[in-house]
């Protein structure tokens, strides 16, 4: 048979770390990796990031998210984590003990979605069910090269792995027909199974599909900073997409800066947001009342040390939205 990306199940309560990050009508926060305030080089120290990873986690952040970036692009100027996104978290597995291992997202269309099934998989496994895997389909088209893979049809190739990927995931022996990725003939099963009864998959950007394929075959959307104020627009669009098909979460990430002044107003700095404690209460409290329920913040960009900001969010931010 040709391979199709699965229609997903209505909801994923079932499941302890999606649940942990997605909740119908709460606002749960996060981390874009890694955890470190680096404004003036495309490329961070990762000096005690392990230690600053514990104590997000212990804090009662919901989730660490890793990029997928292969290569220094100097048109970019920016190199996410560098380290290889799955090696990563599987490293931070063994420093922390409940917050979400994501990721924000493979690059899929310059991935063998046959590896990439087994080592998510295998981290499934390792961290009792603490990976959710968001997908892309990339916008660096210089990297594309490098792999061999087309630029182009990036969309068609997108689709197929995803549905590849939930198929050796979830099927045991497969019957597999595919254009762009390999066959499979009934008579070998992909190893070793996941330790939950299926791997959250997310869409991170749009891949290139519309929303409604989006909807059908992820179970969440994570985008990108928009214009807040048409956020609800966004979210109404979102909804409809996914009309019938159960819970599905929106979450976005951005690049942030914590201001000193508790009071300081929000504002919109090229492609991040900056804004004191109270402006993000107020903020946040608004969003989850439209329906965002994950943002992941990115501390890139940010003067102050990460830890500080960590400490200040969560004494002051986190509690807000605890019991609401």
């Amino acid at each position: 048979m040709s391979v199709q990306a699965h229609a997903i199940a209505p909801a994923m309560s079932s499941h302890r770390t999606y649940s942990r990050v997605f909740t119908p009508g709460k606002l749960t926060f996060g981390f874009i990796m890694p955890l470190e305030t680096y404004p003036n080089s495309p490329f961070p120290t990762l000096i005690d990031h392990q230690r600053l990873a514990k104590a997000a986690d212990d804090a009662g952040f919901s989730a660490m998210w890793m990029r997928d970036v292969p290569f220094y692009d100097p048109n970019f100027g920016d190199t996410g984590q560098m380290l290889d996104p799955l090696v990563y978290l599987g490293f931070l597995a063994a420093h922390t003990r409940n917050i979400a291992l994501g990721t924000a997202g493979i690059v899929l269309p310059l991935r063998e979605p046959v590896i990439l099934a087994k080592q998510a998989a295998s981290v499934d496994v390792l961290t009792s069910g603490r990976l959710i895997l968001g997908l892309s389909s990339g916008d660096r088209a210089v990297e594309y090269p490098a792999f061999g893979a087309d630029f182009a049809n990036r969309a068609e190739r997108f689709r197929e792995a995803t549905g590849l990927l939930k198929t050796l995931t979830q099927e045991s022996f497969p019957l597999v027909d595919t254009r762009y990725y390999g066959n499979l003939s009934g008579n070998i099963d992909l190893v070793p199974k996941l330790h939950s009864r299926r791997l959250p998959m997310i869409v991170v950007g749009r891949a290139r599909q519309d929303l409604s394929w989006n909807a059908q075959n992820t179970d969440g959307w994570m985008g990108h900073l928009s214009d807040f104020s048409r956020l609800h627009l966004l979210l109404d669009e979102w909804r409809r997409a996914g009309e019938g098909l159960g819970f599905k979460p929106y979450a976005y990430g951005s690049f942030f800066d914590l201001a000193e002044n508790p009071d300081a107003p929000l504002r919109f700095i090229g492609n991040r947001f900056t804004a004191g404690r109270n402006a993000l209460i107020n903020l946040w409290t608004q969003q989850q009342e439209q329906g965002v329920n994950h943002v992941a913040l990115n501390l890139k960009p940010s003067r102050r040390p990460a830890e500080e900001i960590m400490q200040e969010l969560a004494e002051f931010v986190l509690p807000q939205f605890r019991n609401q």
